[in-house]
């Protein structure tokens, strides 16, 4: 079963921290009026074992539907690879209301709010570390975090208190941590699940799944 998720911060629907996302978000709810356009709270229960970190919101994927990775090419990669390996439960349909429920898993971003061009930059990661410091601390059963990309990589160091020189990003990479919530954390790398990587073969559907593998393998252990 999926627990609630009510004891964990989220940033506000009006959330002032950054003002260049404020004003993304407020002119695309001019553009969008029928979209979320807001900052995307995370997905899953409180007593998941595996947090996955994404960069941040896409335009027409999250930001459209309100849920991480829910609406775009990569949550279709994402989606479909956490049911093979048995991380979900129900049927993905690409909407916030599709009844899919996750387990033993959950997912957020390192900004939570969609950035023009899908670029953050520093200010914008700095400024909501507070949200996934909160998520971490708050995950008490967490063992593994998977970080789709470089900028997550960092994100998620700079949240440990870990220095970024001395885990390097690289995918399929595992990084014995210590300081989780619950003890021992282990650090997994991904390429992004974005449309670009898999079209320019910087990621496979193959090498995606392997990191799955590689993490449920180690879950099971």
């Amino acid at each position: 079963m999926t627990a609630p998720a009510a004891s964990i911060s989220e940033p506000s629907p009006d959330c002032a921290l950054c003002p260049r996302l404020q004003d993304f978000r407020h002119a695309n709810r001019t553009t969008f009026p029928d979209w979320h356009n807001a900052p995307v709270a995370s997905f899953g229960g409180i007593d998941a074992a595996l947090l996955i970190v994404g960069l941040a919101p896409g335009l027409r994927g999250a930001n459209q539907t309100g849920r991480p990775f829910t609406g775009d090419y990569a949550g279709d990669l994402l989606y479909a690879t956490l049911a093979k390996f048995g991380f979900s439960d129900g049927e993905y349909g690409a909407t916030s209301d599709d009844g899919l429920t996750l387990l033993d898993c959950r997912i957020t971003n390192a900004v939570r709010c969609v950035p023009p061009q899908n670029k953050p930059i520093g200010a914008e990661v700095n400024a909501c570390r507070r949200f996934l410091e909160n998520e971490i601390n708050s995950l008490k059963r967490l063992r593994i975090i998977l970080a789709l990309g470089g900028l997550a990589h960092g994100a998620v160091l700079t949240t440990l208190g870990e220095k970024k020189s001395a885990w390097k990003f690289g995918h399929r990479h595992f990084h014995d941590l210590s300081g989780g919530p619950g003890g021992d954390l282990v650090l997994a790398d991904s390429y992004h699940c974005s449309r670009y990587n898999t079209n320019t073969g910087r990621l496979t559907e193959a090498m995606f799944e392997a990191v799955f593998e590689d993490i449920r393998n180690r879950l099971s252990g």
